[in-house]
């Protein structure tokens, strides 16, 4: 079976990660080749990641770069296709909900080639959200439906997907933390040295409901200002909210001041996440690392597409104004360690399962 892998932007690195790692083990049954469109191609969100990772070097890099939705995802399609009509591939390998995930699918679907979806089905039926479109787009061009949570299946059957098409596999998320959990714990001491941390909230913010409101993000950037006052605060500032932070001019000289730090690697960033009294976020994937982690979550948004790390894990939601989120919070820090549960096949085995499910598909000639 020939497979070709897309990644893009700096969750589907730790997606398909594990998923490769396993392929490697059966080189008589599949030929992958990996593919990076370049969506995300700063040093500090791609290339440390596959030093990190134990990712292969990409075999393909479309060096897309940035540039509006459909800017990004027409050049991705128009790069994509001729590397799809040249290796021919049995099936395409899209993780996750970015740009170039749906990109990648209407090429392969056009062209006849087979789609697997790996964290397919998850909704926050919130069509405001990019990423939201793009998940549905892609789950009904594909062929295969790899889901991470119990939800997965029930949005893609009240969509009328075929159940024999959907595989309950579990989190790839969940895969990469687990492998690497060791190495980013032997980054602990140093990061505590460095930054002179102790008990501290960590935080993530990057979505546009969040930092492109100039009064919202001024209002958040004032809370972590007054929560600093009673807790350490560390803020790795992902560069589209660094660039917005200096356009509103917000107050970083009070004091005292959250510590802004340049986005972190994937092990320093674990790190530092396995150890916080808390993380206060907008991210997806970190609502599922602090569940398995049991460390409690605040996520800036009204819904999230990962509801089972609010019915069993350790995240709250937040949508209200900014100055009612600080009760939250405090709430959450006050919150017993161990009160949730980890969900089920968040095991670390989610990889294995899909490429089983791949072998049974190259076994029956499909």
């Amino acid at each position: 079976m020939k497979l070709l892998s897309v990644v893009g932007a700096r969750p589907n690195f730790m997606k398909i990660a594990p998923v490769a790692r396993v392929l490697a083990r059966y080189p008589e049954q599949f030929d992958h080749v990996l593919v990076h469109t370049g969506q995300h191609y700063d040093a500090n969100m791609s290339q440390v990641f596959f030093d990190e990772l134990d990712l292969p070097r990409p075999a393909i890099n479309l060096e897309v770069g940035s540039g509006s939705h459909a800017q990004q995802t027409a050049q991705i399609m128009q790069r994509f296709e001729p590397i799809v009509l040249q290796h021919r591939p049995d099936w395409i390998l899209v993780p996750g909900d970015v740009n170039s995930t749906v990109a990648c699918s209407l090429v392969a679907a056009k062209l006849g080639v087979k789609i697997a979806h790996v964290e397919a089905g998850l909704r926050s039926f919130d069509r405001a959200m990019p990423e939201e479109i793009n998940r549905v787009v892609t789950d009904h061009l594909s062929d295969v439906l790899f889901t991470s949570e119990p939800s997965g299946a029930v949005n893609l059957a009240r969509e009328g997907i075929d159940p024999a098409r959907i595989h309950f596999v579990g989190n790839t998320m969940i895969d990469t933390l687990v492998h690497l959990l060791p190495k980013a714990a032997s980054r602990w001491e140093t990061l505590q040295r460095q930054h002179q941390i102790d008990r501290y909230v960590l935080v993530t913010l990057h979505r546009p409901a969040n930092v492109d409101d100039d009064a919202r993000l001024r209002a958040l950037m004032a809370l972590l200002q007054r929560l600093a006052a009673t807790i350490q605060v560390v803020f790795p500032v992902h560069p589209r909210t660094r660039a917005r932070l200096n356009q509103v001019g917000s107050d970083r000289a009070a004091h005292p001041a959250p510590l802004l730090l340049e986005p972190l690697s994937y092990l320093d960033f674990t790190a530092l996440e396995s150890h916080a009294a808390l993380v206060l976020t907008d991210s997806g994937g970190v609502q599922e690392e602090t569940t398995w982690l049991g460390v409690p979550c605040v996520t800036v948004r009204a819904n999230t597409e990962r509801p089972v790390t609010v019915d069993e894990g350790t995240n709250v939601l937040f949508s209200g104004a900014i100055d009612a989120l600080e009760p939250v919070i405090h709430a959450q820090l006050a919150r017993p360690r161990g009160e949730h549960r980890v969900p089920a096949y968040w095991d670390g085995r989610a990889a294995e399962r899909i490429v089983a499910v791949l072998q049974q598909l190259a076994h029956a000639g499909r």
